[in-house]
């Protein structure tokens, strides 16, 4: 499915085309990376965007002041407005996602998260990122590490909608279930 075929996707594409014809787009993506860190960050902002009880010209007031305290892109700023007064800053988290996978996917990247049951050191994300961009044939690898511990040992590798899980809690799970059914 292609990012443009949503919504959000027909925003984020529209800005894509929008920033590379002004030749900004590596700042637009700071801007969006530096508004995605804040929506994460700040539940006063998250509550803002997602509250139906604020009015659509006071969502577009408040994202207008903080996009410009920030010193955001003027493209920016008038995106969000637009969004904004259009009544769509609710998909904000959606189009800043969709806008980040377009610019990743055209650049030639493949986002990988990956879990494991500690913090990796740096040799060993490049190890996994190594096999990663082996097994995908990307060389561009864009590396989200996670810990839970709960995994006891192993990874999970997440690479858009596929999944390999080869942790030794899932193991364990599936031998636990193999053992009940034989009872």
């Amino acid at each position: 499915m292609s990012v443009s075929s949503s919504l959000s996707g027909r925003y984020a594409k529209a800005l894509y085309e929008l920033a590379e014809e002004k030749k900004i787009l590596t700042k637009i993506v700071d801007d969006f990376m530096s508004l995605k860190k804040l929506l994460k960050e700040s539940d006063s902002l998250s509550n803002l965007v997602k509250s139906p009880a604020i009015s659509k010209s006071e969502k577009q007031h408040s994202i207008l002041k903080i996009l410009s305290k920030v010193k955001a892109q003027q493209l920016t700023i008038k995106f969000f407005g637009t969004l904004a007064n259009n009544g769509r800053l609710i998909l904000i988290n959606e189009v800043i996602n969709d806008f980040l996978s377009e610019v990743s996917r055209i650049n030639g990247e493949v986002k990988a998260e990956v879990t494991s049951s500690f913090k990796l050191d740096q040799n060993q994300e490049k190890k996994v990122v190594a096999a990663i961009s082996e097994a995908t044939g990307h060389k561009k690898i864009i590396l989200s590490a996670n810990v839970d511990q709960s995994l006891i040992g192993g990874l999970i590798v997440k690479i858009g909608s596929k999944m390999i899980d080869n942790s030794l809690k899932t193991k364990l799970n599936r031998l636990e279930i193999a053992m009940r059914g034989t009872n």
